[in-house]
């Protein structure tokens, strides 16, 4: 699964690393520990263009009656996007990148549990799969601004990450943003393809997994020093 990312990486490079144009009145802050419930980054497909926005991590489908979903929507597991009612339909035509450059697992180590950091060698930013829906609560007026609400797209962990936890959030290669952004994408199931099978191992290759202070364990905590190394480096395998 996926439950705490980074993004550290500036608008401005984040622009030029994705191809979007950054909008002028906007800034976005450094976060080291992205939880369920932020608001995040993402781009979506505009008129044949990437387009910046943020949504609330956590999809709430169209006909829910609150927001209690949220939570338990953080994820969506690649097999079955297909068949679930609450992302069949953003699955076909409202799927969206979720930028990040960093997230984390926790390998079990006897009675606790090791936070590890799983980055690029270069600390350059990347992509997860993910799905948006917008959702209005149903007593609002209306006139309300809906929420724009998104999930990240998880499958089976790879060579790499099997180690920490049997599933990893799908990572896309950059030649597959712009197939997996346009809604008029016909060709399902290579889209299915890209999501069931783990992320390419010689893209991984360019990802190290490093242990890191248990800081970052509370929600409450986000700062440089969540990515700090552990003292105690400890055996990943």
């Amino acid at each position: 699964m996926c439950g705490r990312f980074t993004l550290q990486t500036s608008l401005m490079t984040l622009g030029e690393h994705f191809l979007f144009d950054v909008p002028a009145d906007i800034t976005l802050a450094p976060r080291f520990n992205i939880s369920p419930t932020h608001s995040i980054a993402t781009l979506v497909w505009n008129q044949g263009q990437r387009h910046y926005g943020r949504m609330h991590w956590g999809l709430i489908p169209r006909w829910a009656k609150d927001n209690s979903m949220a939570g338990k929507m953080i994820n969506a597991r690649s097999e079955t996007i297909r068949e679930k009612p609450s992302f069949r339909g953003p699955y076909q035509r409202q799927r969206c990148l979720i930028l990040a450059d960093g997230y984390y697992e926790w390998k079990p180590d006897g009675s606790s549990k090791q936070p590890v950091y799983i980055h690029h060698k270069t600390h350059q930013p990347f992509a997860f799969a993910g799905l948006w829906e917008t959702w209005t609560p149903p007593q609002a007026q209306q006139e309300t601004t809906p929420w724009w609400t998104t999930t990240i797209i998880t499958t089976d962990a790879n060579e790499l990450t099997k180690n920490l936890h049997h599933r990893m959030p799908v990572i896309l290669s950059p030649r597959d943003y712009d197939a997996w952004l346009d809604p008029n994408t016909t060709d399902l199931e290579y889209l299915h393809q890209i999501l069931v099978q783990p992320s390419e191992q010689n893209q991984m290759e360019s990802f190290v997994m490093t242990p890191v202070s248990t800081r970052v364990n509370s929600v409450k905590n986000d700062d440089p020093e969540c990515i700090k190394p552990s003292s105690t480096q400890q055996e990943l395998f």
